[in-house]
């Protein structure tokens, strides 16, 4: 192997490595700062719930079906491929992406199916609530006292 060819492969793992540093470097101090802060906020007597917002339990099933359907798809795709003739390492590769991905699609569902139903939104409900714009004005007319059936 010539040097530069060496230069060449040192240069090329070097490219892939930097972004995993900065990476790793970047959440090393994210890490180190909410530390610092869940620090302070324990001396100064703070409660840490306000430091940290609950974590919101959203729609986890839709992710899950995304990330099926992408390696189904990626799967497919290696196995209908001109891979296919090359040997049997890309059509198990394919095979292994498909089952995975099928498999993520099946806990998708399910995780859909069983997630608990959450009692609908104030927002949605807001054209079915009775404003005292939407009443015509003719049935706003004041009560009188006998109507209202009080007694002086």
């Amino acid at each position: 192997m010539s040097p530069q060819e060496a230069f060449g492969i040192f240069l090329i793992l070097i490219g892939c490595a930097a972004p995993i540093v900065i990476i790793g470097v970047v959440y090393y101090f994210k890490k180190r700062l909410e530390h610092k802060q869940i620090m302070t906020a324990i001396e100064k007597g703070a409660p840490l719930s306000e430091l940290r917002p609950p974590k919101q339990n959203g729609a986890l099933w839709i992710r899950t079906i995304t990330i099926g359907i992408a390696l189904t798809i990626i799967g497919l795709g290696l196995l209908f491929s001109r891979a296919w003739g090359r040997g049997p390492f890309p059509s198990v590769t394919a095979l292994v992406l498909l089952a995975v991905g099928v498999a993520w699609i099946v806990r998708g569902c399910l995780n859909r199916k069983y997630q608990p139903q959450s009692l609908p939104s104030t927002k949605n409900n807001t054209a079915a609530k009775v404003t005292p714009a939407s009443v015509p004005v003719s049935e706003m007319s004041p009560q009188t006292d006998e109507e209202s059936g009080r007694t002086d």
